[in-house]
């Protein structure tokens, strides 16, 4: 199949380039070649290439930068979907396009599903919330795929600022660190979203009749633990054991954009469907440990 991949420097997106390269051509765009919030760029990208599938890992992500933007970050994640998603309907391409569990408020005491009505409390969560819907509204194949808490081992996330931080800690430059315990998610590795996007996309081409298979489905690991519990995970299986680690609530780390406090995302819609098993969150940062140690042994 021929697949255009939008994103590809991100961190889902560079992974995205190895994982999807043995289904066929791969046409792969940054923002240099694509940018979301250029139109006729989108609609020519799409015309010239013609793909049976688009992959649109593009995004603004920025959530606190995003309070101070918010007419750049919904260009980005609603206007350049939209577009997107014309573009793709017009030539009977599948779209496959990337979500937040930030379109959600954090109050549920229970894990988030498909079924539950997006409230988000802050701007990146909104424009993420109404891209899904410019999306959908479009009507043609789409899947929507909600991730959660996605690191990697490249660019800036909670991963490499834990390493850095413990680095910094192993150097004597921090008596301690202290991490949020009061927000909880399913962190996610980028590698494994990748993966498991793959195998979606090979079922859609399978299936491309089945409109059934267009709609929303929760991508993300395997239960749930704080960015306090991440933090010592990381610290263990990355040999800083003796860092002194300490829980502070969100009170203490105010930020200009305010963060769900529940985010668990439920993933039996995804399993059901595309029979994928979502690995824990902790087989999942082991498996970018072992990468990350034999590159060249790697097997996903």
């Amino acid at each position: 199949m021929d697949v255009l991949l939008l994103g590809k420097n991100g961190q889902v997106g560079h992974e995205l380039r190895r994982a999807v390269q043995p289904l066929g051509a791969v046409t792969a765009a940054g923002r240099a070649e694509v940018d979301l919030t250029q139109p006729e760029q989108i609609r020519l990208a799409v015309r010239e290439t013609r793909p049976d599938v688009v992959i649109n890992a593009a995004a603004y992500t920025a959530v606190d930068q995003a309070e101070e933007e918010p007419s750049l970050a919904r260009s980005v994640n609603v206007e350049g979907p939209r577009v997107l998603a014309e573009a793709s309907r017009n030539i009977g391409a599948w779209l496959v396009h990337y979500s937040t569990d930030y379109v959600f408020d954090g109050t549920k005491e229970a894990p988030y599903t498909e079924e539950d009505q997006p409230n988000p409390i802050n701007v990146y969560g909104q424009t993420k919330s109404e891209g899904e819907k410019a999306v959908r509204d479009e009507g043609g194949k789409a899947t929507i795929l909600r991730t959660s808490w996605v690191y990697s081992d490249r660019r800036s996330n909670f991963f490499r600022t834990m390493l850095r931080l413990a680095e910094e800690w192993r150097q004597g430059e921090h008596d301690h660190l202290t991490v949020v315990d009061d927000q909880i998610g399913n962190p996610t590795w980028a590698g494994w979203i990748a993966e498991a996007t793959a195998k979606i996309v090979r079922m859609l081409r399978e299936k491309e009749q089945d409109k059934t298979l267009s709609g929303t489905y929760h991508l993300a690991s395997a239960g749930q633990t704080s960015w306090y519990g991440f933090a010592q995970s990381i610290f263990s299986q990355f040999g800083y054991d003796g860092v002194e680690v300490k829980p502070v609530p969100t009170t203490e780390y105010p930020t200009p954009a305010t963060r769900p406090k529940y985010a668990v995302l439920d993933t039996t819609r995804l399993q059901e469907t595309f029979g994928l098993r979502s690995p824990t969150w902790r087989e999942q940062l082991t498996a970018l440990r072992n990468r990350m140690r034999e590159p060249e042994n790697y097997r996903p």
